[in-house]
């Protein structure tokens, strides 16, 4: 909540915005797990064609990267923002009017990357532009979240974009440090497919865009197909069926932290996305995307030069 008169998220007294519930008092300068302060911070604000095909559409997505993260993946390809924090502090005001100059620019959508624990600003600068704001909320995350956070933001998101990347308690903790993110994972994205997810769900047409819907991401892993395969049985058989797009992704190249984990300082090779490709076609999850393997390039990550903050 807003404290008018001290100008500050109660919230943030004793932070619990995402499961690890650090309880760090952010209003007073202390750091949580996310490492974010009180103040908002984003590295980047611009028009990103380099999502799913009924996100970016034509015009492209208006995507804000947050810094910070409650996961800091080992592995991460944002990790200047996600793990060192870089980015510019900006104000509420200044967050309303970056979401209306990327609608202007033609923006498809508003795409909030790795927001939740900016929720209490990001919502109130919702609120600011709410009556002028005229294309869809994205809520892009890593899939780590708390059912309280999702059901603060039912009524201003239009579309999840989870991520769902690990099976294996084993594999969460090693990579993400969060043995419990399949179990927290499969909870949130149930929740956001009870909120938003359409009935008998089908691929958008070329050149359309979705307007609301879930689409759960999972990005193939170097050595861990196994692992990969396991998920989408869990996801076939305790997902409601076509109420919901998949996303599969071949994208992974080893940054950041990767290199002290031999297992995964690669790509990806065809043998292992395509088996899981194959597994998805079995289990009858065919409604969304499957990537080229020539998606996994460095090129494809955006430079973080604080455009449009």
């Amino acid at each position: 909540m807003w404290d008018e008169e001290k100008k500050i998220f109660t919230e943030y007294d004793s932070c619990e915005l995402c499961p690890r519930r650090c309880r760090v008092n952010r209003n007073q300068g202390e750091r949580g797990f996310c490492r974010a302060g009180a103040d908002i911070r984003a590295a980047r604000a611009a028009l990103h064609m380099w999502e799913e095909p009924c996100i970016s559409g034509r015009g492209g997505s208006g995507t804000v990267f947050f810094s910070g993260c409650t996961l800091r993946c080992c592995y991460c390809q944002n990790y200047d923002i996600s793990a060192e924090g870089k980015g510019n502090d900006i104000s509420l005001a200044r967050l309303s009017e970056i979401f209306l100059e990327l609608q202007e620019k033609g923006a498809e959508n508003i795409s909030l990357v790795t927001a939740d624990h900016f929720l209490p600003g990001i919502i109130r600068a919702l609120d600011l532009v709410k009556h002028r704001l005229l294309i869809p909320v994205v809520y892009n995350c890593g899939g780590y979240e708390r059912i309280e956070t999702l059901e603060r933001l039912e009524d201003y998101v239009d579309i999840y974009l989870p991520d769902l990347k690990y099976y294996s308690p084993e594999l969460s903790k090693k990579y993400s440090g969060a043995e419990d993110y399949f179990a927290v994972a499969m909870e949130a994205i149930s929740c956001m497919i009870e909120q938003k997810g359409e009935e008998n769900m089908k691929t958008p047409p070329q050149g359309e865009t979705l307007k609301k819907g879930v689409i759960v991401r999972h990005m193939v892993l170097p050595s861990h197909r196994d692992d990969s395969i396991k998920l989408l049985k869990y996801m076939a058989k305790e997902l409601p069926r076509e109420k919901y797009l998949i996303s599969l992704m071949s994208q992974y190249t080893p940054f950041y932290k990767a290199c002290e984990h031999r297992e995964i300082n690669r790509r990806v090779t065809s043998f292992e996305y395509d088996s899981v490709v194959k597994e998805a076609v079995r289990l009858g999850l065919t409604e969304g995307y499957m990537q080229e393997r020539s998606s996994a390039k460095e090129e494809y990550t955006p430079p973080f030069d604080l455009e449009g903050i």
